[in-house]
């Protein structure tokens, strides 16, 4: 008896190993570099996770890992934003913390650059199981179907 449970949990252990349950292989980093390469942006990147506080109020014990890119210019900025966070609950908390500055960003071009509305109006803030994403750009939807292909 002792034989068909080891067998069995050895079974299971191998199944979940093949079918990719357990540890995510997605690499933030890696997903910024390959939206960097196919939209060519020169935009300042973050280096540690406590600059995710400094700028959108998302506490470090949320993030698992994080790749983030952003142009603070006061009247037009742009951001891309790809956080892993720790557990539901914090994915829960780092995307409302996104959707928060992503409002503060629609109100700042709705004020001062009333003639890029339409590319805010085309991005959002998504989140797909722990993973979360804000991305402020031109061709915004497009980076977005890249980072899918990583978390989806």
């Amino acid at each position: 008896m002792k034989k068909i449970i080891s067998v069995a949990t050895a079974f299971v252990l191998c199944f979940l190993l093949f079918t990719g349950c357990g540890d995510s292989s997605v690499k933030l980093n890696e997903v910024m570099d390959k939206i960097n390469a196919d939209f060519n942006l020169s935009l300042t990147k973050l280096e540690k996770a406590e600059d995710l506080y400094t700028y959108y109020s998302i506490d470090t014990a949320d993030v698992k890992q994080f790749a983030a890119e952003i142009d603070s210019n006061n009247n037009a900025p742009k951001e891309i934003v790809l956080v892993e966070a720790a557990d539901d609950a914090a994915a829960d908390r780092v995307e409302s913390a996104l959707t928060t500055r992503f409002n503060s960003i629609y109100s700042q071009y709705s004020s001062y650059s009333p003639d890029q509305l339409d590319m805010v109006k085309d991005c959002k803030v998504t989140k797909n199981g722990n993973f979360v994403s804000m991305i402020v750009a031109d061709k915004a939807s497009d980076m977005l179907n890249v980072y899918y292909e990583y978390v989806k």
